[in-house]
């Protein structure tokens, strides 16, 4: 099984950190309105950034980790991924 933590950037431009086993199946429940109350109340996203890790804890640990970052970080973690 193969574990996700992944960076969404919400309308508003702030960003919003999850971890899953099946990425593709948890954006659409984000654009659906049913990830998570964040992403419903911010409004439409998309996927800037995504890292396959190891294992359910290390995807936490991960999550936990980006949560902390400033906004600056996730921006620049964001624009690095999508642009190369």
């Amino acid at each position: 099984m193969s574990f996700y933590c992944y960076l969404l950037e919400c309308a508003d431009g702030s960003y919003y950190c999850g971890w899953t086993t099946n990425l593709e199946s948890r954006l659409k429940k984000h654009l659906a309105g049913e990830g998570s109350r964040y992403t419903r109340m911010k409004g439409p996203v998309r996927l800037v950034y995504f890292e396959e890790v190891e294992n359910r804890r290390a995807a936490m640990q991960r999550e936990h980790a980006i949560k902390k970052l400033p906004h600056c970080a996730k921006k620049s973690m964001a624009e690095k991924f999508t642009n190369g």
